[in-house]
This record gives C-alpha cells, sequence and structure tokens, in this order.
C-alpha cells in the first residue's frame, strides 16, 4: 500500500502521528516519517527508554535523519509482504529512495540490534543529508560522539552506546554525526545502526545480503496466513504490524511501541501502552489463530500461563505486565520532554497496573477456551492456575472496578465487567465439561447466573432502552457492542437491537464511534477522538445483527482512515487525523476479526 507524502522540506514541529511507518526486529520497533526520519525508537526493548524521541521533543528527544535533497514531494510503501518501509524522495530532476529495515531477531534472543537504511539514487544526481543524533535515556543522558575515519560513529553516554557503520565518510556536529554526500544516478550508500559491535567499514554487499534476507524472513512468516479474503490487503498488513508488536523472546503483545502520544492534542490523556495487557489476550489468540498463526498464539499463552500460575495464592491478576511479566514501573512524568504538539505530561510507565478491573477475567478465559478448542489442549497446570482466579473473581466480582476504559474518576460496577464474569464462568464450565476437567461446575453456573441476571436487570435501562455503562446511569457505553460477540445476548435479540439503535444515535459518526459520551465522571473533562477498537466492533455487531450491506459499507469506510500505510492509531480526530499511541494492537486485532467475519457473512449471506 503506497500514498502521496508532505514535501520533503524542513519537517513542522512534529511530523503528523499518521505520517509514520513502523519497523523492528521483534524486540522494539521504529517508527520512519515520510521525511525520512526515525523519530522513536526504545533500546534494547519496546519498555526501555528511549534512543530517539523527536516524536516527544524535536529538541531534546533524538533522531536519525537520512533525507534526498531537492525532494519536492514524498511517498512510502512498504516491500511486498514486508516490514521493510521504502521512503522515496521526488524531485524535478532526481527521484531518491531509503529502505529502512531491522533485521528480526528469534526468540531466545540471539544477535543484537541491527537497523539498516540503504539509500538510492534512482533518477538524477541525488544529495543525501545524513544526521544521526541519539539522545539517551529519553534525552536525560549526555552524549558524546567519536568519528571513526572513514567507517562510522560511535555514540557514548552513561546510559548506553550505539554503533553507526557507513559506506560514506561522516563527520562530527556537536554530538550528531552528519554526513552530505552525492549520489550519481544507480549509486547506493548504506548505514548500520547497533548496539554494540566493530566500527569496521559497512560493505553495500553485506547490506544488500541483510536486506535479502530479511524480505525473504517477513514473506517466509506471512505464508503462513490462510486469509483469502477480500480485503487481504489491509488483513495482511494488520498481521504484519501485529508480529512486530509481539516481543520474540517471552511472546508478550505490546499494547503500542509508543508513549503518550495524546488522546487530544494538547490534552492529558497521554499514556504510556509499551506493556502488555492482560485483556487483550482473547482477541490476540482469535485474531492469529483466524489467520492461521498458531505458533504466535501459543506464545501468548505460555506467557498468559506464567502469569497464572505464578499469581500468589488468593489474589488476583495484574491488569497489565511488562514485557518479561515483571510489574510495571510506577508512572511517572518526563517534565522535561514538550510532548507530541506539546500535548503534556511525557508519562513513562502506568498507574492503571494498580486498578481493579474485573473484565480482564472474561477475556482471559475467553482467549484459554478459543485456544484449548481450536489449537491445543491447555495443561492441567494452567487449568489449576484458572480455577484459582475464578475462585479469587467469585469473592470479588460484585466490586466497583474502574472497567475496561480503566477510568480515573469514580469507581463503579461497570456493565461491560458484570458481562465479562458471566463469560468468565461460562468459559470456564464449558472448557471442564468438554475436557472432564475438575471444577466446581454447580457453583460457577450460579455464579454465571448471577452476574446474568445482574446484567439483564440493573444494567438494562427501560427508559432510554439500552444497556447502560453502570446501574443507575443514563450513559451508553460503546462496551455493549460485544454482547454478541462473546455470545452473551443473540445478535438479534430486541435488547441487543435497542441498543444498537440508541448506540448508532448517539455515539456513532458517520462510521466513526466514541466509547461514551464523556461528563467528567472519568477523572478528565477534555475531549477525546473516537475510538477504532468500537468502530471495529460496531462493524462486527452489524454483520451479526445481518445487517451486511450497512457493515460493509462501514468497514470500508473505516479503512479510509488508515494511514498511507494502512496502520492505525488508537483514534481518530475531529479532521481525521490519527490520535494516541501507534500503531495500536487492539485496534489491528479487532480490525481483522469485523473483516473475517464481514467476509464470512458476505459470503454465504448468512451471519457467521
Amino acid at each position: 500500500m503506497a500514498a502521496g507524502g508532505r514535501g520533503a522540506e524542513a519537517p513542522a514541529t512534529h511530523a503528523p502521528i499518521e505520517d509514520h511507518g513502523v519497523i523492528g526486529d521483534l524486540h522494539t520497533a521504529a517508527l520512519v516519517s515520510t521525511d525520512g526520519d526515525i523519530d522513536w525508537l526504545c533500546l534494547p526493548r519496546f519498555d526501555s527508554p528511549s534512543v530517539f524521541a523527536a516524536l516527544l521533543d524535536q529538541d531534546r528527544g533524538g533522531r536519525f535523519s537520512v533525507r534526498c535533497a531537492g525532494a519536492t514531494r514524498t511517498k512510502q510503501m512498504y516491500l511486498a509482504d514486508s516490514n521493510i518501509l521504502l521512503t522515496r524522495f521526488l524531485g524535478e530532476s532526481s527521484v531518491g529512495e531509503v529502505v529502512d529495515f531491522m533485521v528480526p531477531r528469534e526468540r531466545g534472543g540471539r544477535g543484537t540490534l541491527q537497523l539498516v537504511r540503504i539509500v538510492r539514487a534512482v533518477r538524477g544526481q541525488v544529495g543525501v543529508e545524513i544526521r544521526c543524533a541519539p539522545a539517551f535515556d529519553y534525552g536525560r543522558a549526555r552524549t558524546e560522539v567519536d568519528i571513526v575515519e572513514g567507517s562510522g560513529a560511535f555514540f557514548s553516554s552513561p546510559a548506553g552506546q550505539l554503533v553507526l557503520r557507513s559506506t560514506v565518510p561522516l563527520a562530527a556536529d556537536g554530538a550528531a554525526a552528519v554526513g552530505h554526500p552525492v549520489l550519481a544516478e544507480g549509486e547506493s550508500l548504506a548505514l548500520s545502526l547497533s548496539r554494540q559491535g566493530s566500527t569496521r567499514p559497512l560493505d553495500l554487499a553485506e547490506a544488500d545480503d541483510l536486506l535479502t534476507s530479511t524480505l525473504a524472513y517477513w514473506q517466509h512468516w506471512l505464508r503462513r496466513s490462510r486469509y483469502r479474503g477480500r480485503y487481504r490487503e489491509i488483513v495482511e498488513r494488520s498481521a504484519l504490524a501485529l508480529k512486530l508488536l509481539v516481543h520474540q523472546p517471552t511472546g508478550a503483545l505490546v499494547a503500542a511501541p509508543t508513549t503518550s502520544l495524546p488522546e487530544s492534542v494538547g490534552g492529558t490523556r497521554n499514556w504510556d501502552y509499551r506493556f502488555t495487557w492482560v485483556r487483550d489476550a482473547a482477541f490476540t489468540v482469535y485474531a492469529l489463530m483466524r489467520l492461521g498463526f498458531s505458533e504466535e498464539a501459543a506464545a501468548f499463552m505460555d506467557w498468559l500461563e506464567a502469569r497464572c500460575t505464578e499469581a500468589p495464592q488468593g489474589q488476583g491478576l495484574q491488569i497489565l505486565y511488562s514485557l518479561d511479566g515483571s510489574p510495571v514501573p510506577v508512572e511517572q512524568a518526563l517534565e522535561h520532554l514538550r510532548g507530541y504538539r506539546d500535548s503534556r505530561p511525557v508519562r513513562i510507565g502506568n498507574g492503571a497496573a494498580d486498578q481493579l478491573q474485573l473484565d480482564i477475567y472474561g477475556e482471559l478465559m475467553d482467549s484459554v477456551y478459543l485456544y484449548d478448542r481450536h489449537a491445543e489442549p491447555i495443561s492441567y497446570q494452567l487449568w489449576e492456575a484458572l480455577c484459582r482466579q475464578l475462585d479469587w473473581l467469585e469473592g470479588h466480582w460484585e466490586k466497583a472496578d474502574h472497567g475496561v476504559w480503566e477510568v480515573r474518576g469514580p469507581m463503579q460496577r461497570f456493565t461491560y465487567s458484570t458481562v465479562m464474569t458471566w463469560v468468565a464462568f461460562e468459559r470456564g464450565a464449558r472448557i471442564a465439561q468438554q475436557r472432564g476437567l475438575p471444577a466446581p461446575l454447580d457453583r460457577w453456573r450460579r455464579t454465571a447466573d448471577r452476574a446474568y441476571l445482574h446484567v439483564q436487570r440493573d444494567g438494562w435501562n427501560p427508559e432510554r432502552r439500552a444497556y447502560v455503562q453502570y446501574p443507575g446511569s443514563d450513559t451508553l457505553d460503546a462496551g455493549a457492542l460485544v454482547l454478541p460477540l462473546v455470545k452473551f445476548t443473540g445478535p438479534r435479540d430486541p435488547r441487543f437491537l435497542a441498543t444498537l439503535e440508541r448506540i448508532e444515535h448517539e455515539l456513532v459518526t458517520d462510521s466513526l464511534v466514541h466509547r461514551y459520551r464523556n461528563d467528567g465522571s472519568d477523572g478528565f473533562t477534555e475531549a477525546e477522538g473516537t475510538f477504532n477498537l468500537c468502530s471495529f466492533w460496531y462493524v462486527e455487531a452489524l454483520t451479526r445483527a445481518g445487517r451486511i450491506e450497512q457493515a460493509r459499507h462501514t468497514f470500508e469506510k473505516m479503512l479510509t482512515y488508515a494511514n498511507h500505510l494502512g496502520l492505525y492509531a488508537e483514534e481518530i480526530g475531529p479532521s481525521g487525523e490519527a490520535l494516541g499511541n501507534f500503531p495500536q494492537a487492539f485496534t489491528h486485532l479487532a480490525l481483522i476479526s469485523a473483516a473475517v467475519n464481514l467476509d464470512l457473512a458476505l459470503d454465504s449471506g448468512l451471519r457467521p
């Protein structure tokens, strides 16, 4: 997928969120702008401190820029079936190309970071502007550069080091390494950034070999996809993006590779998403298995099993974890960074880790049920651990919590959380019956029944004719769109259809869906964008309700809100701009689910 970019003159204060592609090596990921700038990269893994963070502060964040002079337009695309990014610089008398990729590192952590940038003069003479200026530890550590004559540069700081190898000479400019080579038509240069290694000169043949092997890796991986539907291009791009967000050594899926990209420009809803949410489990396992990527689904199940088995007796799970399963760092603000378009504070760590969010047990049990049914039987060790978690939930599910949206206002008995309580015990009972596993089935069924009746009696507002956000409220919540997705209600049940109608009237703008209308009760009074996750839930709800043509129209409109590469952030702003952390795993998981089910409905003429 390719599209036009902005002019290649000096960038605005910040390149828009949507003007980026993502590359990665299965340990971390970098964002590359249509200007040829790497302005986000954390090392050595997703949740490590940044070395390039110009996306959050042009002056202090650090950037690795490679541009072709004289360009009036840029365009960006991925090489076919890969996560190798090509940025084209188009001028009146020249065309230059920059190929960016990171060399995948397999499970076990073999090898080290290799970020490779290859520049080609396609037409005419191309002047190249190189500037590599890392800023270690979110720009808090002083950096020094040593130029290695004829081969590159060595960057050092108390927080780490980087080696930049080059096929062209570089010079020092303060703490940056710079170069201004001129390529004749048909000539190329290459740069390779790594965390360690020698500063021996880089050979073009070596860079080309890495490009060939990396392209083969991605194309071989994508061939495992079973999806052959009408939305193949965007579904496979979503799969490739998700693969980039799986931390290969642990199997954990990071929610997004960025922190503090705002949900409203200038606002304070700026969160760190570089962690793994238990909530993502069901959607991850379902989406990846539906496409045929059972290895990634199995790795995430291994990660989940470890979290369940290590949970102390009598305690529930955390809602999110660091990639290796350790606690998430305490949330803190980086006061020295200005933030994306002055959206402050810039946060690292995530205070939501201390919240009570009871819905996660439903998503967890749904993922285990799907995996046990469609992949392979779960172990008895995992089953014992899950039973302990259900024991804990049985004693706590009637408490108020912070809910699926992680509100920082008053806790409530959120309807979505109660629905997911029903899912947890219903799926647990299904697994036990289908596998003949020991379980207190009578207790689980009674608890599931109580949760179900609580939603129907107290979560249903007869005046509003809709399921509302929590008992006693009149606030609609797009979380109700999942009711038929998790089989809590039939997709044509009168109560669900009435709720769908109210959501359409109050939360849907064209194809875009707000998660709820905020009255300040979630701890914030500022506006936010529409939630892409909810928009794809809406598509799937329409599909299951039999409104297939409307679902198709809505889905295909949503595709126009992807960026030029088919990637989504968390939200869409008032003028169609991307908001929130980018790219967001949850959105791409929901896109895959919506596309697969819509395809089935269009092919059969029946709801899936």
